[in-house]
């Protein structure tokens, strides 16, 4: 497996699907190894997870590329994955399995080095990043790399009919398959009984379709309703500057607190005090911190967009509301807040949800059989 983010380096919700679907199909007695990029050069370059899973990191440190250079920074690190790969000793892949964009040019080489199939598994796109539109510069040439991604490879893996629909209007895919996302309950459960108390949880990578400037909105309206309520937006991100202008326009840096990246641990003790979370994404093709929430036991309101509303819709296992809609967001917040009764209940679906259609092993399940269909039509 090829994949730009592997834990603890974690930007978005890729790395816990890498990790998840990885530490499955090494407990099912399968020979995984993941290769990663190091982009602090703090990570050692070689290590073993507890479930077996052999992790390779390669470096993208090097000093004459441009600290905006992404596509650059990119291909540097795939000519890396792609020499670690080929130094190690008695190894061949039955199959090469790339992570989006930043991994294709290494999944294709790898791909044809060992002769074997490629399978890309697309957990967005820059298109859907920016409304179905590309941009010029470097927005147009990651378009163009997916496009060839799409094209290389065997098998295209979806985690949604959101995205499967995004592949098939935008880069004509050969085969696409829906495999869906997953979770570890145990990693997120909470340890015995909570407390919740009346504090907004929003986290993830800081860009606009994320929505938290939404957030920020809709905070402002909160203020007087819900009697010490507060928020916490957890991440880093190219938009932070533009959010914390926002808070600073609505009036509520009083009430929101931006903290920046907070390790999982930090995270998990939120997530078990967070009277509500929210994911208030204007565009989301899965939302993995969906499952996360649920996992957490955490009520949740969630924007009705992409893979999230696939995950919610008609499960009772969250709130939605429209995306970018400040006023309905904060009807949500406050009635999830101030209702025990429906934040039981909420709770309650969840668990359900998580245990029937989203555990790992059993999508690890279904990602082997994309493999055997890669191999077998080969």
């Amino acid at each position: 497996m090829l994949t730009r983010e592997f834990p603890p380096a974690s930007i978005g919700g890729v790395a816990a699907h890498v990790d998840g679907l990885a530490g499955a199909l090494a407990r099912a007695g399968h020979d995984v190894v993941v290769f990663s990029i190091d982009t602090d050069g703090d990570l050692p370059a070689h290590t073993t997870t507890t479930d077996g899973v052999r992790v390779v990191r390669a470096r993208t440190d090097l000093p004459w590329l441009p600290d905006d250079g992404e596509v650059l920074r990119t291909a540097s690190a795939n000519n890396q994955m792609v020499a670690l790969a080929a130094g190690l000793a008695d190894w061949h892949p039955d199959l090469v399995h790339a992570h989006d964009w930043h991994t294709a040019w290494a999944g294709d080489t790898l791909s044809t080095l060992f002769g074997t199939p490629l399978v890309a598994t697309f957990h967005s796109t820059e298109r859907g990043r920016h409304g179905g539109h590309v941009p010029e510069g470097a927005g147009s040439a990651i378009n163009a790399v997916e496009a060839w991604l799409a094209y290389r490879s065997t098998a295209q893996i979806c985690c949604s009919r959101f995205m499967m629909r995004e592949l098939l209007e935008g880069l004509d895919p050969t085969n696409v398959e829906l495999v869906p996302n997953g979770v570890d309950p145990r990693v997120w459960a909470p340890d015995g009984t909570v407390t919740r108390e009346p504090m907004v949880l929003a986290w993830g990578r800081v860009q606009y379709e994320k929505g938290f400037q939404v957030l920020a909105q809709a905070m402002a309206l909160l203020r007087g309703r819900v009697p010490g309520i507060r928020c916490v937006i957890a991440g880093r991100g190219s938009y932070l500057p533009e959010l914390q202008s926002q808070v600073d326009i609505e009036g509520v840096s009083d009430l929101v607190n931006l903290a920046g990246y907070v390790p999982d641990d930090e995270l998990r003790s939120l997530l078990h005090r967070a009277g509500c979370v929210v994911i208030p994404s204007l565009y989301e093709p899965f939302g993995i911190v969906a499952l996360e929430a649920l996992a957490a036991e955490a009520p949740t309101v969630a924007a009705r967009t992409g893979g999230l509303a696939e995950i919610i819709e008609g499960t009772d296992a969250a709130a939605l509301f429209e995306p970018g809609n400040a006023r309905q967001l904060a009807s949500a917040i406050e009635r999830v807040l101030t209702d025990g009764t429906s934040a039981h209940d909420m709770q309650k679906a969840g668990r359900e949800v998580l245990r029937s259609r989203f555990s790992w092993d059993a999508i690890a399940t279904s990602t082997l059989a994309v493999y055997e269909r890669a191999i077998n039509d080969r």
